[in-house]
């Protein structure tokens, strides 16, 4: 079942038509959203992220969309999929109404939830072979745009089909400096020694949900030193670890550069943290 302004449809009906702006012209925004036994992880900060960003694209928010809101629709649509004891992928769009060209003729807005089942409840660290390579035929633009979770991700498409094509599991994307920015799916970390490092939003990344609470994880720790800064690609192949983020993986370690093997340690000692943040939050 899907949950389409807070009716329920099959999976398989149509509700949507052409004129829809998300696929005309990639006019909405999604979070990807865990949910476990009916608890939806890091909800607040999922939230405010996305009311941020339809004030960005000057979205009109309605007066019910509260965080309250937000979290019944989840879970009506999780309920209906029978999966409340189940471990949960969700996908909130948000999207312009229809009407117009490149202006629209309304800023109102329409809202879809999808649920589909996951295979843990909690992050869990995947040691097996992570081999990565740089996505050079496009670049990030570094603005704000390329920080909101929207749907224009053609170069996340176009990168997923050259990684394949090339028996790569994932590419890390560069931005117009020649910067690297993030993974085609996450954000991207690099541990040297006791420092580790993310690209800053100024760089062009996604304002990551789990990036941003490995960042308070870090700043709460001793041993590590941690810096938001650019990383460049002759970094990648000095550092001892590469991992990935994003909120339904948790940490996804990197095994292999080009030439270069990583270990995972730091990325099992975070993940362990990040679980227990979960289950606070």
């Amino acid at each position: 079942m899907i949950n389409f302004n807070g009716n329920l449809h099959s999976k398989d009906s149509y509700f949507l038509n052409q004129e829809n702006r998300g696929l005309r012209y990639g006019d909405a925004l999604f979070e990807a959203i865990r949910v476990v036994n009916n608890k939806v992880f890091f909800l607040e900060d999922h939230y405010l992220r996305l009311m941020a960003s339809m004030r960005i694209l000057r979205m009109e928010i309605p007066m019910n969309f509260s965080m309250e809101f937000l979290e019944e629709q989840i879970l009506a649509t999780v309920n209906a999929n029978n999966l409340q004891s189940k471990p949960v992928r969700i996908r909130f769009t948000v999207f312009r109404n229809n009407g117009g060209l490149y202006l629209p003729k309304t800023n109102d807005i329409s809202y879809i939830v999808e649920a589909n089942a996951l295979n843990t409840p909690f992050f869990i660290l995947n040691e097996g072979a992570y081999e990565v390579e740089l996505f050079k035929d496009f670049y990030v633009n570094a603005d704000m745009l390329s920080t909101l979770k929207t749907n224009n991700k053609i170069i996340n498409v176009v990168g997923s089909v050259f990684a394949s094509e090339n028996g790569y599991q994932n590419c890390l994307l560069l931005n117009q400096d020649k910067r690297v920015v993030e993974a085609l799916n996450g954000n991207v970390f690099l541990v040297k020694g006791n420092l580790i490092k993310t690209p800053s939003v100024k760089d062009g990344c996604l304002n990551g949900i789990i990036r941003k609470k490995l960042i308070g994880i870090l700043g709460a720790l001793e041993g590590y030193e941690f810096e938001e800064s650019a990383i460049s690609p002759f970094e990648l192949q000095k550092a001892d670890e590469l991992f990935i983020t994003n909120a339904i993986v948790g940490i996804q370690p990197i095994t292999k550069y080009r030439k270069k093997e990583y270990g995972s340690t730091v990325a099992a000692d975070l993940l362990g943290k990040l679980n227990a943040a979960a289950r606070l939050n």
